[in-house]
């Protein structure tokens, strides 16, 4: 604050060197003053911006109506201002995360928000992602060491892989799935983007697009994690 108080003086001193008319002067370099003046008035024009006075000043009365405090997830405070603060003993609320960039299809409305990967929907309801379902209701199974394999298990038809994580060109499981910008679609990352460089003018091969760039691709986290999951299912 000390450091404040002196700078807005020497601001003030400064200002009252300077003729009015030349402070107030967008144009200085035209200004019908001297070469110290012009300097004296860029510098005062420069710094003014960076005032105190224009300091945004901390919120004060109650939040908005739609304010939600992130520490006890109650409404009618602000953070700062949250009665559980200094209660060591306090455990913050769980943070919710939203289920943007993830299609409906792939969700599983949930009632229960504390169930494991539990989503916010733009509807305001909780999902949890198909994939990320079956794999925590499936869980990890680690067979015993030195234990033979089980010869029916292996002669026994794999679950089919759901149409979702298949390359649209190679019609095989996506590897570095990433979207295309044009039509959404995903394919592996090597397959879309030699299609597009095979192409004169890089031509989606879905929308038929043109002028698709390969650096405009996009990696897509949530194909490329039910992939994985899908390979450890498979092991």
């Amino acid at each position: 604050m000390k450091y404040l108080k002196v700078r807005r003086v020497s601001l003030l001193l400064m200002e009252k060197n300077i003729p009015k008319s030349v402070c107030m002067t967008a144009n200085l370099a035209e200004a019908n003053a001297s070469e110290d003046d012009k300097i004296r008035a860029m510098m005062s024009q420069s710094n003014h911006e960076y005032d105190p006075i224009h300091y945004i000043k901390k919120l004060t009365g109650p939040p908005p109506a739609n304010y939600t405090c992130y520490r006890c997830g109650k409404n009618g405070h602000h953070i700062r201002n949250c009665p559980t603060n200094g209660d060591k003993g306090f455990e913050p609320a769980q943070r919710i995360k939203k289920s943007t960039g993830i299609p409906r299809s792939f969700m599983m409305e949930v009632d229960d928000p504390s169930i494991k990967g539990a989503m916010l929907t733009s509807t305001g309801r909780y999902a949890v992602p198909t994939i990320d379902a079956e794999a925590y209701a499936i869980g990890k199974k680690e067979k015993p060491p030195f234990v033979p394999k089980d010869k029916s298990s292996s002669e026994e038809e794999d679950d089919p892989i759901p149409d979702e994580l298949l390359c649209l060109l190679c019609k095989d499981l996506m590897a570095d799935a990433v979207v295309i910008p044009c039509c959404g679609n995903s394919y592996c990352d090597d397959c879309i983007r030699t299609s597009l460089l095979e192409s004169e003018e890089h031509v989606c091969p879905t929308c038929s697009q043109s002028d698709v760039s390969p650096d405009a691709l996009i990696a897509n986290k949530f194909l490329r994690q039910g992939v994985a999951i899908i390979k450890k299912l498979l092991v």
